[in-house]
């Protein structure tokens, strides 16, 4: 295309009017002809994008100034672009897809998820109506996290004085994870849509393991392992309990959170969080002043280690757990635990046996073990790992997560009463570090940009409200004088 000329013929710069396209369909020549479309450029929307690509120009500007807004575009169009067919509101509008009937400004104006007069929207209020429903199922996890945890704790230390075998408890309990398929299969077939038979669904379940399911080289490689530190992990925080208080055992206990960032941090190489390591660092200082509580005596200092150790032994199996075996649905956490339970039983039985043989756990006869004891600890237990692994369906992990940390106080008043524990300032401050630290490590990676949108939101809507308030102090002075002003009409 040549250089366009301008109606009188003369014609403009190589640099504007090279590469220029007439509009297929209309050549004006005439500003009239389209000034139906510049009327349309006062509910023109400017998009970020074009305001920073259009900075050197004022037409951003003058697209919102009105009246003479208009009348710098129209000279614009003619002055610089000589082209009548350019339409600038066409990428705007393609950008916002803004409806033919654009909205007055009262309309335009109202907040978000509230219609036309005021009223707020159904569809805002499914939202509010579903966000409460997943808080209220919340805080039944969270009470059923925290009394599942803490009657397991306290019936563990009461069957204790009765029944001195930590590691024969552990196998015992560790044996009702075999329940974990079965309920969950009683489940699919009361909630699910398409029923399917216990093989179909074991079939289905087995394809986390690998394409060939589970195989025997599976099951020793992939399941033993974990039913190894399973183990380790219950009976070392039974065996704690035995050497001290339970408030001590549990808040001790808070501390694998710290220890699941640290091993995932170096060993996933997850995403570093200055936050996360300030957690980790109170934790560890948690776990010293809690040492330094009670004089570090042999049985504080056992029992502190044997804590340490378990809440070790936990991080460590997830941490593999999300190493070697990724994410897992429900069905394959389930089967999961039920293998963890079969390998308990197959492999977990003679140490219990040797122990009672050799005397190291011993009971005279078996009408002395205190079965309610055991079965209520069982129990317990299990609905602690059910709700831990399958509360999430219902509400937020953060939640979950809270049940464990509240535990603790639950355990300081039930020590309070049952044992002679001693709150001195040092445990007093330990407890609250270690739990300080655990919150810590429950703000989500993304939590600084949420603090900075939330800090910049609540600016803006300062600086809205004074600019607000200052208008509506013009108009009441205006009034006033108005008001003030005599009348000279006779």
């Amino acid at each position: 295309m040549g250089i366009r000329e301008f109606p009188g013929g003369a014609p403009r710069g190589k640099g504007i009017a090279i590469g220029m396209r007439r509009s297929p369909d209309v050549s004006p020549r005439r500003l009239s002809d389209i000034s139906p479309q510049l009327r349309q450029l006062k509910y023109l929307v400017v998009d970020e994008a074009i305001k920073e690509d259009l900075k050197w120009s004022r037409s951003v500007e003058d697209l919102t100034s009105g009246p003479v807004g208009l009348t710098s575009i129209e000279e614009r169009i003619l002055r610089i672009t000589g082209y009548y067919g350019y339409q600038p509101w066409a990428t705007s509008y393609k950008r916002e897809e803004r409806p033919r009937d654009s909205p007055g400004p009262a309309e335009a104006q109202a907040p978000a998820g509230t219609e036309a007069g005021g009223r707020p929207s159904r569809r805002c209020w499914r939202c509010s109506r579903a966000q409460l429903k997943k808080i209220f199922w919340g805080l039944a996890v969270v009470l059923c996290v925290c009394a599942s945890w803490a009657g397991a704790t306290q019936l563990a230390k009461l069957t204790f004085r009765k029944f001195d075998a930590p590691f024969t408890l552990t196998w015992f309990a560790t044996n009702w994870n075999f329940l974990f398929f079965p309920l969950y299969y009683a489940g699919h077939i009361c909630k699910s849509a398409e029923k399917q038979s216990v093989k179909q669904r074991y079939r289905e379940c087995c394809r986390f393991f690998g394409d060939n399911g589970l195989t025997l080289k599976v099951f020793f490689t992939k399941a033993a392992p974990f039913g190894v530190l399973w183990t380790l992990t219950n009976y070392l925080y039974l065996h704690a309990i035995k050497k001290i208080n339970t408030t001590d055992v549990s808040v001790l206990f808070c501390c694998n959170k710290a220890f699941v960032f640290l091993l995932s941090w170096i060993v996933l190489r997850d995403r570093f969080m200055g936050v996360r390591i300030v957690a980790a660092i109170l934790a560890i200082a948690g776990i010293v002043m809690m040492t330094y509580a009670d004089g570090f005596h042999s049985h504080s200092v056992i029992g502190i280690a044997l804590v340490v150790g378990s809440a070790s032994m936990s991080a460590l199996y997830k941490v593999l757990f999300k190493l070697l075996l990724g994410s897992a649905k429900f069905g394959e956490a389930a089967l999961f635990l039920s293998i963890l339970g079969v390998f308990n039983i197959l492999f977990i039985t003679c140490i219990p046996v040797i122990l009672y043989f050799t005397k190291v756990e011993y009971w005279s006869s078996f009408d002395d073990i205190p079965w309610g004891n055991l079965c209520g600890f069982s129990v317990l237990l299990l609905t602690f790992n059910i709700v831990l692994n399958f509360g999430i369906a219902v509400t937020y992990p953060t939640l979950m997560s809270l049940g464990i940390v509240l535990s603790v106080p639950v355990n300081a008043v039930v020590d309070h009463y049952t044992s002679k524990i001693v709150f001195n300032g040092v445990r007093v401050i330990a407890i609250i570090i270690i739990g300080l630290g655990f919150l810590l490590l429950l703000l989500p990676e993304e939590w600084d940009v949420w603090l900075i949108k939330l800090l910049t939101r609540l600016k803006v809507r300062k600086k809205e409200e004074a600019a607000e308030g200052g208008a509506d102090l013009g108009l009441g002075l205006q009034s006033k004088s108005r008001r003030a002003r005599p009348s000279f009409a006779r």
